[in-house]
């Protein structure tokens, strides 16, 4: 089901968290040429990836994109997070959260898959509180500050396994198993 759907994603690490997470090896391709449309409305992300990746490769594609919702910022940073990351890092965004009362916060991933007809999109979330400080070495990106609600320790903090039981792309890839299904 799943592995006749080409990866299109440039992340090694997404990769291999969604290849554990469904116990399956992706193909995984980057797309040169591929634009990706800014907002931080994460269907409108994948669906416009899904669309593109699938005119350029013509076979049927997988995309995913996730983002961290601050509730104190009505919605941002979203899909736009990898920006926040890459211009004032997550410690930044730490203090741009710090006179905020409101430390809540939802991880949601979205993936999509396309096959030049059917257009599917699932969505996985999990909320949390955000960090005071960056903390743990495992994962990528924003895991370092975002606390899953009912536990102690930062994604960056659990093992591979302990955060693919929980995360929000696990969610989103059970929710696209029974999509496809």
């Amino acid at each position: 089901m799943l592995s006749q759907f080409k990866f299109v994603t440039g992340n090694p690490n997404k990769v291999r968290e969604a290849s554990e997470i469904l116990d399956l090896t992706l193909e995984s391709v980057q797309v040169d040429g591929l634009f990706e449309v800014q907002s931080p409305d994460l269907d409108i992300v994948v669906r416009h990836k899904a669309e593109q990746a699938f005119s350029i490769l013509q076979c049927p594609v997988m995309v995913e994109d996730s983002g961290l919702v601050f509730n104190a910022w009505n919605g941002l940073p979203g899909a736009l997070v990898k920006w926040f990351e890459e211009t004032v890092s997550c410690d930044g965004m730490l203090k741009m959260i710090e006179g905020f009362d409101d430390r809540s916060a939802t991880a949601i991933c979205c993936f999509a898959v396309y096959d030049g007809k059917d257009m599917k999109i699932a969505r996985g979330e999990v909320n949390g509180t955000l960090s005071s400080s960056i903390r743990g070495n495992s994962g990528f990106g924003w895991d370092v500050i975002f606390i899953p609600e009912g536990y102690e320790q930062t994604y960056g903090e659990m093992s591979p396994n302990e955060k693919n039981a929980i995360s929000h792309r696990k969610r989103a890839l059970d929710q696209l198993k029974q999509e496809l299904s």
